[in-house]
C-alpha cells in the first residue's frame, strides 16, 4: 500500500475498544460516554480486518484501546492474529497497555507469539498516579509489570511530559527504566478530545525536556527507528534507549508509515485528521473481501501529508474532537 506521498503503509494500530478502567486526565474525561456496545465490531470481524491489511503488506500490528486487555475475550484475537506471525506473514505483534491486566494475560501474550509491549505509566508516585489516572492503583501496575518482565517480555514505558505535574520526576523515571532494563520513551500531550479542563495548562514541549534531562544524562542520538514515530538517543549511563514523540514541537508526518483502525471498523489515515473510511459496511456486504480491499486502497489513497495539532491557552476546542481513547494511543 502506497500512499499519495510515495510512504509505503505497512504498520496499522488497532483499538479493540475504547473503553478502558482508567480515566487519565489527558486521554479523557471523567464522565465518559462510551460506544454502545452494538457498534462495536466482534473479534472475528476484527481479525478479519487485520487480515486484508496484512494480505496488502501490512508487516507490524498493534493492540491498543482504550485499554486492549479489558476487551472481553482478547486473547482470542490475539491467538488468531499470532497465526500470522507463524506464516511470516506478519513480522510483529505488539500491544499498548496502562498495566492494570497484566499479572492476567502477561504468560498468554508471549505463548501468542507477543515479544514486547509498551506500557504507559507517567509517574512512580502513588497519590500522583491515582490523580493523573483518576480510577488507576500503582501498586496493581507495578505488579502487571514484574509479571510482564518474568514471562519474558521486552518492556518499553511510555510517559506524556504535563507541565506541573510530573517534569520534576522524569530524571527519576529515566533512572528507574535503566534500573529495571526498560526502554522509555516521552510524549507530548496531543489536543485531542474534550477532556474538561485547558490543555495549554498540561502542554510541556519536549525540546525543554531533553534540555533539563541533559543536565543530568548523557544523552547520544541514535539511529535506532523502531517503525513508530519516536526519535531515540541512548541514554549512555543506562545503556538504555530513551524515545522522544514530538507532534507538537516537531511533527513525525514525512515518515508516517501508519493508519489506525477503530473497533467500529472506522479507519483513520492519520491521528490528527478527521477524515476517515467506514470499513464495516464493505466488511459486512460480501463473504469475500474484494469490496473491503477496494475500500482499503480507496482510504490509502486519501491518507494527508500530515496533522495540524496546534494547543493554545483559550483555544475553544480540541484540534480534534475524538478522544485518543477512540483512535488508539
Amino acid at each position: 500500500m502506497i500512499d499519495p506521498f510515495g510512504r509505503s503503509i505497512s504498520y496499522l494500530r488497532v483499538s479493540v475498544t475504547d473503553r478502558c478502567d482508567f480515566r487519565c486526565q489527558y486521554c479523557m474525561s471523567e464522565d465518559m460516554s462510551f460506544l454502545p456496545k452494538q457498534d462495536v465490531l466482534s473479534l472475528e470481524e476484527l481479525e478479519r480486518l487485520c487480515a486484508a491489511f496484512i494480505r496488502k503488506g501490512v508487516k507490524k500490528l498493534r493492540l491498543t484501546g482504550g485499554e486492549p486487555l479489558v476487551r472481553r475475550g482478547i486473547m482470542s484475537l490475539v491467538k488468531a492474529l499470532g497465526h500470522h506471525l507463524k506464516t511470516g506473514d506478519l513480522h510483529e505483534l505488539t500491544l499498548t497497555t496502562n498495566g492494570s491486566q497484566l499479572a492476567r494475560y502477561a504468560e498468554q501474550l508471549v505463548e501468542n507469539g507477543i515479544k514486547r509491549i509498551n506500557v504507559s505509566l507517567d509517574t512512580l508516585n502513588g497519590e500522583k498516579f491515582a490523580q493523573i489516572t483518576r480510577w488507576g492503583k500503582l501498586d496493581k501496575v507495578m505488579i502487571g509489570i514484574r509479571a510482564a518482565k518474568a514471562a519474558g517480555l521486552n518492556i518499553k514505558i511510555n510517559t506524556v511530559a504535563l507541565r506541573d505535574f510530573n517534569e520534576s520526576e522524569l530524571d527519576r523515571m529515566v533512572e528507574w527504566c535503566g534500573e529495571e532494563g526498560m526502554d522509555m520513551t516521552i510524549i507530548e500531550t496531543m489536543p485531542m478530545g474534550d477532556i474538561g479542563g485547558e490543555r495549554a495548562d498540561q502542554y510541556l514541549p519536549l525540546s525543554t525536556v531533553r534540555e533539563n534531562l541533559e543536565k543530568n544524562w548523557q544523552l547520544k542520538d541514535s539511529p535506532f527507528r523502531s517503525g513508530g514515530p519516536a526519535r531515540y538517543v541512548e541514554v549512555l549511563e543506562t545503556g538504555r534507549k530513551l524515545g522522544f514523540i514530538t507532534p507538537m514541537t516537531h511533527n513525525f508526518c514525512e515518515s508516517c508509515n501508519r493508519v489506525r483502525l477503530t473497533c467500529t471498523g472506522t479507519l483513520y489515515m492519520c491521528l490528527g485528521q478527521d477524515d476517515a473510511t467506514d470499513l464495516r459496511l464493505p466488511l459486512r456486504a460480501s463473504e469475500g473481501d474484494e469490496i473491503l480491499e477496494r475500500a482499503i486502497d480507496e482510504a490509502i489513497g486519501r491518507k494527508p501529508k500530515g496533522h495540524d495539532f496546534v494547543i493554545d491557552r483559550g483555544q475553544s476546542s480540541p484540534a480534534v474532537s475524538r478522544h485518543m481513547s477512540v483512535t488508539g494511543g
